[in-house]
């Protein structure tokens, strides 16, 4: 079986908290993260912004990926929201066969 990390910002903790509840009702995600006050400095629109954002670490199946990545974008309240999935190489295989149990 093959899990993932996937990487999401939002523009709060209070949609972080949102979005990462919903994953893990619906059986998208194991468990998700929530990281409030993180910097980000980035190009939009021509201009560099530096803002306030919160971060998700939604853990998950592979095969779910892309199920997240739809459902995120139609809650998120950005126009191109970060979500980005990054590969579990290796861990704690009990760790591993929950994340199994607790995702459809």
């Amino acid at each position: 079986m093959n899990f993932q990390f996937i990487y999401i910002t939002t523009k709060n903790k209070e949609e972080a908290k949102k979005v990462g509840r919903e994953l893990v009702e619906s059986k998208l995600a194991a468990c998700v993260n929530v990281i409030d006050n993180m910097n980000s400095i980035y190009w939009w629109k021509g201009e560099i912004k530096d803002d306030n954002e919160a971060v998700l670490i939604a853990k998950t199946k592979k095969s779910l990926v892309h199920e997240v990545i739809k459902k995120v974008k139609k809650m998120h309240s950005y126009d191109c929201p970060c979500i980005v999935s990054l590969p579990i190489k290796d861990g704690n295989e009990d760790y591993l066969k929950w994340i199994e149990k607790n995702t459809k």
